[in-house]
């Protein structure tokens, strides 16, 4: 398999997030949505609205998201929508609750755990995505980037309880004491992530992926109690490649000599989170090998 290119500079700033999405040669068209995790309320490390502003307001794009099956402020519209007013979000773009009206299935090929996928309804509205994570550790999966933007994110609140039990029940209140392995939910996720490249793929919807890696907690921006960062801002990837993109991220982590990247390792391999890119490049949604391609 030809190694994707993914693209990297240190600075962290909006007008090098303009110019890496420049780099990726993909003109996004028509009606843009701009996954981002809005982040639960009382969290710090969410993008802020002034770094990633500009780059949504080029591309005209619309702030999408999904409500939370976790109980917080969160899981319904009306508090979600709040909770974004508060980040910062609507003052740059209209923010979009993709399952406040509803939900529908993909399918999920070549699946072990997920039959389908449960997302957002107002999913089918956009011509186009932009996958725009912030990588950082995660409570449950290791760590968050590309891929997990892209499947328990863009899952209705249904369809993330479905995901976190590995495919047991698509109930939010029961989903958390469903018995599964640890391994199994990082697969799941990997299916879902596949099962919206393949939507998009059929509906000819393009999609690009970008991760900016600061604040770089073990906790994700779905902790209210997020702790402090553990290590340096690390820059910007993307790549057409979410595999790939999330791979150059761990690399990264891995590759840091500072003595507080141990305690990001130490968060990922607890959560079995590093497997998820081997599994998902299992499934064809990747390429666990790249070119990083420096635009400093």
């Amino acid at each position: 398999m030809q190694k994707a290119k993914v693209y990297y500079t240190k600075e962290i700033t909006p007008e090098k997030l303009l110019e890496i999405y420049k780099k990726l040669g993909v003109e996004l068209t028509g009606k843009v949505g701009v996954k981002v995790s809005t982040g639960e309320a009382g969290s710090r490390g969410y993008l802020k609205a002034d770094l990633i502003g500009p780059l949504v307001k080029k591309l005209n794009g619309t702030i999408i998201e999904c409500n939370t099956a976790y109980p917080g402020e969160r899981t319904s519209t009306e508090a979600h929508l709040k909770v974004a007013e508060e980040h910062g979000f609507t003052s740059i773009a209209e923010v979009d609750i993709m399952d406040a009206s509803g939900e529908f299935k993909i399918p999920v090929n070549n699946g072990k755990h997920l039959e389908y996928d449960i997302v957002g309804e107002h999913l089918k509205n956009y011509d186009s995505i932009l996958n725009l994570a912030h990588g950082k550790g995660h409570m449950m999966g290791g760590f968050g980037a590309n891929l997990k933007n892209q499947s328990i994110g863009i899952a209705s609140r249904n369809g993330k309880a479905y995901i976190h039990s590995c495919g047991h029940t698509e109930d939010p209140d029961t989903c958390w004491s469903a018995q599964h392995e640890q391994i199994d939910f990082i697969e799941s996720m990997a299916e879902a992530a596949k099962a919206v490249a393949d939507y998009l793929k059929s509906e000819n919807k393009p999609i690009v992926y970008i991760t900016v890696m600061n604040f770089l907690s073990v906790d994700c921006d779905c902790d209210a109690n997020q702790s402090d960062p553990v290590m340096s801002d690390l820059g910007i990837v993307a790549s057409l490649d979410p595999v790939a993109n999330d791979q150059a991220f761990i690399d990264m982590v891995w590759a840091s000599t500072e003595d507080g990247s141990e305690k990001l390792r130490e968060r990922v391999d607890r959560q079995v989170g590093r497997h998820i890119t081997e599994y998902a490049e299992s499934l064809g949604l990747g390429s666990t090998q790249y070119e990083l391609v420096n635009i400093d």
